[in-house]
């Protein structure tokens, strides 16, 4: 609870100005990107994880193929994510957000945006992105990747490519979605089959090229919140 609601409360007018600014500045910032793909995944994950080494690969090869890669900026899989881009040159974007403990920028995002607001970061994400890779996570990756599927099933943006790499980590999640919420109808016939499941970054790769070869030239990509 806020020690002092009434100064909150006068301080509230002003806040909006600094949300206003930070999507002014990120706006700014991200326009000029190009075509993205962003890659969520933990801050945990340690170099010597098999997910960091895909992470990395499919950082090269988002690069290798004109694609912006973005991250949230922290270490872990958006390290290894940032790093594949960076190392071919490509467009590395980070965007960071302060947190007290875990989250710190990593090196290898040339393009580096930071926020305070946690929802600022989450509209950057899905308005310059025309496909997401979820690694394994924890709380955070499950966040964006249930925001940015509930998008598509509610058709507020287009039905971009959702990829989820790492088929023992998602099976469980997949499977209890299945057997209670498809089972019990809070969910559409047909909405287990707006993300793909993969355990290569060659079948991730071929799904956004795909992608991309169906709607032309960059000009074509949909974008969300126009």
């Amino acid at each position: 609870m806020h020690d002092n609601p009434q100064g909150f409360i006068r301080e509230d007018p002003w806040r909006v100005f600094r949300i206003m600014a930070e999507f002014v500045d990120s706006f700014e910032t991200m326009s000029k990107v190009g075509p993205a793909v962003t890659i969520f995944g933990s801050a945990r994950t340690p170099p010597t994880d098999p997910y960091y080494q895909a992470a990395v690969e499919l950082g090269k090869a988002l690069a290798g193929n004109g694609l912006a890669v973005i991250t949230g900026g922290g270490p872990g899989i958006m390290e290894a994510a940032n790093r594949g881009a960076a190392e071919v040159k490509g467009r590395s974007v980070g965007l960071n957000i302060e947190l007290p403990f875990e989250q710190k920028p990593n090196p290898f995002a040339t393009v580096p945006v930071n926020f305070h607001y946690f929802f600022s970061r989450k509209v950057c994400f899905v308005k310059y992105s025309m496909g997401f890779i979820f690694m394994p996570g924890g709380y955070g990756t499950l966040d964006e990747f249930f925001e940015v599927v509930t998008l598509v099933q509610t058709r507020r943006i287009s039905q971009f490519p959702l990829i989820l790499y790492g088929r023992s980590y998602w099976s469980g999640l997949l499977k209890w979605v299945k057997s209670t919420l498809d089972k019990s109808g809070f969910i559409s016939p047909g909405d287990m089959e707006l993300y793909t499941v993969v355990d290569e970054p060659k079948a991730a790769i071929q799904i956004i090229l795909d992608y991309m070869r169906r709607i032309g030239p960059p000009d074509n990509v949909p974008r969300a919140f126009a």
